[in-house]
């Protein structure tokens, strides 16, 4: 730190020790106040600017320290000099500290807190650069934090010192004149009598009410900036207009038909979205025909020998696309105008916050609902735009089984695709450029998922990255560079790339209407799930953060119910309990936060392990690799998350993902009968393991000597 600024903070520190040693904070309560009150009034007779300027000064310091006690000498001002003098004075003097504590931030701590925190903070100053007056002006309007957290958190961005000030000064007036008001008519209070007087309960309604009209104020002034230019129509064609008739869209206009609401849905490819397409759907009939391979090879274990797998590919993706048609008709558009919802086939973009272009036609809505869905992200690698790469979007055009399969990315698409080709005959290399396999679990699963698949006969590379595609006399390599620098050639015959999804907002108008995208290429939304323009939403893979199918129903149930209903009432969404599965053999199923974020998020935690060895169902069915691992709140049983890795641990996560949303803890888990011998019974073990380790010792230490003692004296 630079030495001016360490005699800066030296002096604020001095002034702040003096402040409390010398009991000035004592002065500043409401009896001393009523104390003084006359002997004020007598000074401010004697010597007005005198004692005007000395409470100017003393506010304008307090304010500029953050000291305590800012809102009681608003108060004092009202009482003091009334309304129209407190009002003035105190309406400068606050927004004058306000500024010097502004500039202290800035200058002590900006540098400092922008070096470490860098990332975060560019994202908050785009922000801030784009909103940040009328942010600030309704923080001061609408007190959501106190006006000193406020001030010290603008100084960290770089939101300019006269936007800062003018915000400030006008924001600040209605609190202002609200509480200066109030401490005039407590000024004027002489008896008890006047405490239900009209003026003093008027005062403090407008003390309860202020944030109301506030908030009121606020939400006017940003609508009226945000569609400022645009006019909005007389009538509208539909309630709710829905861009995408993926898993997202579906359920938006699933559920505002249901409600009785017109909606419009708009699909310019295949209705049912990657999820029926080219996602869930046929990766998980493509999983179970790989997995009926890998059944015959182990069922040798069982005593029975059937020999190695014949398998026809061909017949495979038949059987894939098979599982698709049938499907189709949950999500077809026949379905949907059966509903009541118009299916609307073609290219929308926006016009206006109310109206979309459908190839030409204009359709208007009161609320419009972007559900766009996702793609496959394909990494800008040299040499890469030489050969057709594979991903989950255009793999189900195979028709011949690749013989060398390289996976570059080890989430839970590449682990699960690469399983089911190396199963099905495939050589396969799965590459992932960081620590682990499924990098967002904790290290123990990572390195299971990575022992069960390296003993299939998968090639697994960690830390390791993809330089360069090359194609040498029809060999396709991919150079890759391993964690201590070493260079290698991995052949290949077909590459799959699955190192994430992007979201589709190109094309759909959104920048000229100021609606903006997230780093990772989201929109950004609020809680409640709108855009920039508060009619305007967003749900599933383009909103994020999750890329899941559940999720993105989740998603759709708020969005509709918050569009159709908002002014009643609004939801946000919680995500605190999430399910997730990854369909390997065995599944990785997790709800909540496992040890990887607790740890990052500094929680405390418990950890409860039972191992699937124990399960007697696993045992019968030889699918004895896996865990149980529940998180707890310490010396409690209420679950914080939980990882379960094991056969078909999917379909008994629903059992830990209602206790946590129910609010159910291990005890009543473990009170409750589980079929026997089923997998499910490792939640009720897992409950056992954490009731033995809580057992009350003392009580059992009375029993023991209890029961000693009726067996009689004589053992």
């Amino acid at each position: 730190m630079k030495r001016y600024r360490i005699l800066i903070l030296g002096i604020v520190l001095l002034v702040m020790i003096a402040f409390f040693l010398g009991g000035i904070d004592d002065y500043l309560t409401l009896e001393s106040i009523k104390l003084l009150q006359e002997r004020f009034d007598q000074w401010f007779v004697d010597a007005p600017w005198l004692v005007a300027g000395g409470f100017f000064l003393v506010y304008v310091l307090i304010a500029a320290l953050s000291l305590p006690g800012a809102t009681l000498l608003t108060l004092l001002g009202g009482a003091l000099f009334g309304l129209g003098w407190g009002f003035l004075i105190i309406s400068f003097a606050s927004t004058i500290g306000a500024t010097l504590a502004f500039l202290l931030s800035r200058t002590l701590f900006r540098e400092a807190v922008e070096r470490r925190f860098s990332q975060h903070l560019e994202t908050i100053n785009r922000g801030v650069e784009r909103d940040g007056a009328l942010y600030l002006f309704s923080l001061r309007l609408v007190p959501i934090f106190p006006f000193f957290v406020v001030n010290l958190a603008m100084g960290l961005t770089r939101l300019r010192i006269s936007v800062f000030y003018i915000a400030s000064q006008i924001g600040m007036i209605p609190g202002t004149l609200v509480y200066v008001n109030a401490g005039q008519q407590l000024g004027e209070l002489q008896s008890l009598s006047g405490v239900v007087s009209p003026s003093l309960l008027l005062s403090f309604a407008l003390l309860g009410i202020f944030p109301l009209i506030g908030r009121w104020a606020v939400d006017w002034l940003q609508r009226r900036k945000r569609y400022r230019g645009y006019i909005k129509p007389r009538y509208f064609d539909y309630d709710i207009l829905v861009i995408g008739g993926g898993s997202a869209g579906l359920v938006t206009s699933y559920i505002a038909s249901a409600v009785r609401a017109r909606v419009a849905l708009v699909e310019r490819d295949a209705m049912g979205g990657d999820c029926l397409n080219t996602g869930c759907v046929p990766s998980k009939a493509l999983i179970r025909a790989a997995r009926a391979a890998q059944n015959i090879r182990d069922s040798k274990r069982l005593g029975v020998h059937a020999g190695n797998p014949h398998i026809d590919f061909g017949e495979v993706m038949d059987h894939v696309r098979g599982v698709i048609q049938e499907v189709a008709p949950h999500d077809s558009e026949e379905r949907y105008t059966g509903l009541g919802v118009e299916v609307k086939r073609g290219t929308a973009r926006l016009r206006s916050p109310w109206s979309v272009d459908v190839d030409g036609k204009p359709l208007t809505a009161r609320h419009i609902v972007l559900a766009t869905g996702a793609t496959p992200k394909v990494p800008s690698i040299p040499g890469i735009g030489q050969i057709e790469v594979l991903t989950s979007e255009n793999l189900w055009t195979l028709t011949e089984l690749p013989l060398r399969l390289v996976v570059l990315g080890g989430g839970a698409i590449g682990c699960e695709l690469g399983q089911s080709f190396a199963r099905l005959g495939s050589q396969v290399t799965l590459i992932e450029g960081g620590e682990q396999l499924l990098g967002r679990e904790d290290e123990e699963v990572g390195e299971l998922v990575a022992d069960m698949l390296a003993g299939e006969g998968l090639k697994i590379m960690t830390r390791t990255k993809a330089l360069e595609v090359l194609v040498e006399n029809g060999e396709q390599q991919l150079l890759v560079e391993v964690s201590d620098g070493l260079r290698m050639h991995v052949p290949f015959d077909r590459l799959l790339v699955s190192v994430g999804r992007q979201a589709n907002v190109d094309g759909l108008g959104l920048e000229a209407m100021g609606i903006a995208t997230r780093d990772n290429g989201t929109l950004e939304v609020n809680e409640q799930l709108q855009t920039w323009l508060p009619n305007i939403w967003a749900c599933g893979d383009v909103a994020g953060p999750y890329q899941l199918t559940h999720a993105a129903a989740h998603q759709a149930w708020h969005v509709a119910i918050n569009a159709l209903f908002g002014e009643f009432k609004r939801f946000k969404v919680d995500y605190r309990v999430m399910p997730s599965v990854t369909y390997l053999q065995p599944e990785v199923a997790r709800v909540g936060i496992n040890e990887r974020e607790a740890k990052a998020q500094g929680i405390d935690y418990e950890i409860t392990r039972y191992d699937m060895a124990d399960s007697d169902r696993a045992i019968a069915e030889r699918a004895t690799t896996g865990f149980v691992k529940i998180l707890t709140v310490p010396g409690k049983d209420r679950i914080l998350g939980a990882t379960l890795v094991g056969e078909s641990a999917g379909e008994w996560l629903a059992e830990l993902t209602l206790a946590m949303k129910q609010n159910i803890g291990l005890n009543k888990l473990l009170g409750t009968i589980h079929p026997y011998p089923t997998f499910s019974e490792a939640v009720k073990g897992s409950a056992g393991v954490w009731k033995n380790t809580h057992k009350p010792e003392r009580v059992l230490g009375w029993l023991s000597r209890y029961f000693r003692w009726r067996r009689g004296k004589g053992e």
